[in-house]
């Protein structure tokens, strides 16, 4: 399979060698090669079968609209762009392309977030509040983080309802990814907790959906599909 993977920074690089290390053809393309996406035209993208983003949150919505406007597929793991997801589902259909989203590749992460959805259909109804912190390297530019917001919501979807689940965010040195969710009562605390030693399993995670997205056209949530994979 031929990978074009979006942005060269610590977990594009990895990206782009879990790639190789699993057989397939990569090339790479970081920000100043590719700036306001021009680099990505139809002609282009025809030389692959599936993009990978890791970027910005300014940079990804110029690299969608590209992508998806030449019925191309692309898995997108950056976050902070999610107010444009309407747009880029609404184009991703009219052009019968290939969009796979999501907050964190992590298979960790996506078991974390079914298990707090169970703490909220258990919890929330006898008197635990819940709250969030998540940590991160200080260049990490969305805060809160949208693992820590898809953390929140299933919470609430388990709940069945928008109770607060408020967010506390850390940036501190080179730190992974680490997500503490709690549910405190007046007589115990449960404690749910994700950290990650280093970011090749969201590396890993997005070249296997990669692999999954290569075959099919339409809009995918990982949390819904990583099962598949």
């Amino acid at each position: 399979m031929r990978i074009l993977v979006l942005g060269q920074g610590k977990t594009g690089k990895l990206v782009a060698e879990v790639a190789c290390e699993r057989g397939h053809a990569v090339q790479g393309l970081d920000v100043l090669e590719n700036a306001d996406a021009r680099a990505l035209t139809p002609e282009f993208f025809a030389g692959f079968d599936v993009a990978i983003d890791f970027t910005t949150p300014e940079a990804v919505v110029q690299n969608m609209r590209a992508c998806l406007a030449a019925g191309a597929k692309i898995v997108v793991a950056t976050t902070g762009w999610y107010a444009k997801l309407p747009e880029m589902l609404k184009l991703a259909e009219s052009t019968q392309a290939g969009l796979l989203y999501g907050t964190n590749f992590s298979i960790g992460v996506q078991v974390m977030l079914k298990l707090a959805q169970q703490m909220g259909a258990s919890l929330a109804g006898v008197g635990y509040k819940f709250s969030i912190v998540e940590t991160h390297h200080v260049t990490k530019l969305d805060k809160p983080s949208g693992t820590a917001i898809s953390i929140a919501e299933m919470v609430q979807r388990g709940a069945g309802s928008k109770i607060e689940v408020p967010i506390e965010s850390v940036r501190e040195g080179d730190a992974k990814g680490t997500h503490v969710l709690q549910a405190v009562s007046e007589a115990d605390r449960v404690v749910l907790t994700h950290e990650a030693f280093s970011r090749r399993g969201f590396a890993l995670g997005a070249v296997r959906a990669a692999e999954w997205l290569a075959s099919r056209t339409g809009c995918y949530d990982f949390r819904d599909v990583y099962s598949e994979l």
